[in-house]
């Protein structure tokens, strides 16, 4: 695919590996933060740059949110609407709640009626957001290699065009992909974060994808 200009949003172990991840693509990127001086040394060995989340998301023609579901409105009001208008946002947030897992099971701040990335959308309503990454830790995100093959990545968004343009950004990092339609879709998708993590809890094994398998 054609290479583009990125902007990661959020400086956690997942926004460094997807900015990571595409500067291994070939694409352009600027990881946002709050402390952009205190990520100087990490961006540079990873061959990024590193600014604001006002900076980052004005670079990018691609805009990456991974933050915390708690921080994602608070995370885009910093980026600003004005420098997420009309651009594609790949959203990889979950709204897990600050409760402890019951029994493993992690607690979402969110219904099954009503999803994060939908509540984001209406917040940014000129933005085009896809439910992306949110399913899988960062240990597999960019070029997943699995004795079963490729994984598959579920994604949902409004924007049809914005969904294929996701697509492809995933399949260039190693997934099949699966177009579940509309951002109503994140209700479902979200809750896999849910059933992904119930083996990391139970047996510490994080290493692991959900692949869709069809006859």
């Amino acid at each position: 695919m054609a290479k583009s200009r990125v902007g990661v949003l959020g400086s956690g172990v997942v926004g460094k590996t997807l900015a990571a991840g595409f500067a291994k693509h070939g694409h352009e990127v600027t990881i946002g933060t709050r402390a952009p001086a205190k990520l100087a040394d990490w961006a540079a060995g990873a061959g990024v740059k590193a600014g604001t989340f006002a900076e980052a998301a004005r670079f990018g023609a691609i805009v990456v949110l991974a933050v915390k579901g708690a921080a994602a409105e608070d995370a885009l009001r910093l980026a600003g609407a004005p420098n997420l208008e009309g651009k594609l946002v790949l959203d990889t947030t979950n709204p897990i709640a600050d409760a402890p897992p019951d029994g493993g099971v992690l607690r979402f701040f969110t219904t099954l009626d009503d999803s994060l990335m939908e509540r984001l959308q209406r917040a940014q309503p000129a933005a085009r957001f896809v439910k992306a990454w949110s399913s899988v830790g960062s240990a597999l995100m960019v070029d997943p290699r699995l004795p079963g093959g490729p994984p598959t990545m579920f994604l949902c968004g409004d924007d049809a065009a914005a969904r294929s343009e996701a697509a492809a950004i995933l399949r260039e990092f190693g997934w099949e992909v699966e177009d579940c339609g509309g951002a109503a879709a994140a209700r479902a998708i979200e809750p896999l974060c849910i059933l992904w993590c119930i083996p990391g809890f139970a047996k510490n094994d994080w290493a692991h994808a959900f692949k869709l398998l069809r006859p």
